[in-house]
């Protein structure tokens, strides 16, 4: 019997770039594979024209919706056939989308969930590093609280060091991703984790580019890492 064709994997991004790409890189990594014709097919569109999806979320900019649709028409058009998203705080605009535009969406937030449901069944707080924008939306309170398992913030200093380390001039999507910007970073979810927080959750897109598992002393929730591993596996790879 011939082997089930392989659906190929539409990556919206943009939003930011340099995360797409180490979203990107995490399919080549997390694949099971001996050869280039093993890995999986991927089609990406990197749209950073995206407006600021914080400011929208604090109705200071541009809807992105219009932009999030055009993105996976595109994908669509050139054959992906499930979509995954890097931005976590584009997620807030999801639903919006749906009502537009009909595609299997594999989503960062539903994934991490189940993951940490099956892999630490016991945690009931754990700590979230992320933009203003996504910790206003409540998504991935909304997410967790469903399970039983309580968020905790930075406190309103910690947070605004938090977006400076990720959006200021020499933040990490500047480019910057040693000195401050990581340190500040690390010392967050250090904080966090003295509060009470059992775990800490990689919130924002651009989190996992500057802290690393060997940074602190407590299990790390990578969203996008395990949306990788759950796409594949929705498309037909095996995976490491």
């Amino acid at each position: 019997m011939p082997e089930k064709e392989k659906k190929t994997i539409g990556i919206l991004g943009g939003m930011g770039p340099e995360a797409t790409a180490f979203m990107f890189n995490l399919f080549i990594e997390e694949a099971k594979t001996e050869k280039d014709q093993d890995h999986p097919k991927i089609i990406i569109f990197s749209n950073p024209e995206t407006p600021p999806r914080t400011d929208a979320i604090f109705k200071q900019g541009e809807n992105p919706v219009p932009y999030l649709i055009k993105g996976i028409s595109l994908l669509q058009n050139s054959g992906a056939e499930i979509i995954v998203m890097p931005c976590v705080t584009a997620h807030y605009f999801i639903q919006d989308v749906i009502k537009e535009r009909d595609f299997t969406f594999i989503s960062l937030l539903d994934e991490a969930v189940k993951w940490v449901k099956t892999n630490f069944p016991g945690l009931q707080k754990a700590g979230l590093l992320s933009s203003s924008g996504t910790i206003k939306s409540g998504i991935f309170h909304n997410a967790f609280e469903k399970k039983d398992i309580q968020l905790m913030t930075p406190d309103e200093n910690e947070q605004k060091i938090i977006m400076d380390a990720i959006f200021g001039k020499r933040g990490i999507k500047a480019g910057y991703k040693t000195g401050n910007s990581r340190e500040n970073i690390i010392r967050a979810a250090i904080s966090l984790i003295n509060k009470g927080a059992e775990a800490v959750i990689a919130g924002c897109t651009e989190i996992p580019l500057v802290l690393k598992a060997e940074d602190i002393n407590a299990p790390y929730i990578e969203p996008m890492h395990i949306t990788v591993r759950a796409a594949l596996k929705k498309a037909g790879y095996s995976t490491r």
